[in-house]
C-alpha cells in the first residue's frame, strides 16, 4: 500500500487533490491569418493550468473535440450531444475513476461549446461536482477580433507580422463579420461583428494579460468554491 503525500507542494488543502481542471476549447476553427486554428484550445489550456499551478487541483488536459452552433460555419465541430457522450463524459469518468475526483472545474474558451445546460445531468450520472467556467467567452470580444489576439500576443500564439491581413474581406471569420448566416441567426454574433467593424483588430499586451489572469482568477475561484462544497 502506497501513501500518498497528498500534504506536498504549493496546494491549498489536501482536499484539493480531488477537485481537477479540464480544458475544453476548439482545435480545428479558422482564427484569421495571425492567430493559430487551435487559438481557443491553446487559450483554454492555459486558463486550466495555471488555476491548476495555482492552487494544486489536477490537470487533466484538454478535450480534443468541440461544438458549434449549426449556422456558424468556420471550422470542424462536433454535434453538442455527440462531443458530451462521446469525448467530455467518458473522459470525466475514467478521471474520477482512477484520480478518485469529487469535482471538476471545465474551463471553456470557444463560444459554440454551449454545453451548460448538459452539466446538470452529467453531475449526477457521474456522481461528481461540475463547474461550467465560461469566463474567457464571456469577456473576450468578438471572434478573432482584438481580445483574443491580445490573448494569443501574451501567449506567444500570434503572428503580427500579419496583422495587415487581418481583413474580413480575406478572412470573414474575423470578427464573423462576413458570416452572414451567423449574423442573421444571432443576435449576439452580430453585435460583436458590428464592434468589430467599428473598431477593428488592435492588439494590445495589456487587455490580453487583463483577459488571462481575469479567466484564471475566475477559475481559481471556482476551486476554492468547491472545496467549501465537497466533504
Amino acid at each position: 500500500m502506497v501513501r500518498l503525500n497528498l500534504d506536498a507542494g504549493n496546494i491549498l488543502s489536501e482536499k484539493v487533490h480531488r477537485i481537477g481542471v479540464i480544458a475544453l476549447g476548439s482545435h480545428l476553427e479558422n482564427h484569421g491569418p495571425a492567430l493559430p486554428i487551435d487559438t481557443d484550445s491553446k487559450i483554454a489550456s492555459y486558463i486550466a493550468l495555471e488555476a491548476a499551478l495555482r492552487t494544486g487541483a489536477r490537470f487533466l488536459g484538454v478535450i480534443y473535440g468541440a461544438a458549434e452552433f449549426p449556422y456558424v460555419k468556420h471550422g470542424i465541430h462536433m454535434d453538442p450531444e455527440e462531443l458530451v457522450e462521446k469525448e467530455l463524459k467518458p473522459t470525466l469518468r475514467k478521471a474520477r475513476r482512477l484520480l478518485k475526483l469529487d469535482a471538476v472545474v471545465i474551463v471553456n474558451a470557444h463560444g459554440g461549446n454551449d454545453l451548460e445546460d448538459y452539466m446538470e445531468d452529467l453531475m449526477e450520472e457521474l456522481d461528481l461536482e461540475i463547474v461550467w467556467n465560461s469566463r474567457m467567452v464571456e469577456i473576450e470580444g468578438p471572434h478573432a477580433g482584438s481580445g483574443e489576439l491580445s490573448a494569443g500576443l501574451i501567449l506567444g500564439i500570434a503572428d503580427l507580422g500579419r496583422l495587415d491581413e487581418c481583413r474580413p474581406e480575406l478572412y470573414p471569420e474575423i470578427g464573423m463579420i462576413g458570416l452572414k448566416e451567423a449574423r442573421e441567426s444571432n443576435r449576439e454574433i452580430d453585435r460583436a461583428a458590428r464592434t468589430c467593424e467599428k473598431e477593428g483588430i488592435n492588439p494590445d499586451p495589456v487587455l490580453g494579460q487583463r483577459l488571462l489572469e481575469d479567466a484564471v482568477e475566475s477559475a481559481v475561484r471556482d476551486i476554492k468554491n468547491l472545496l467549501d462544497v465537497i466533504d
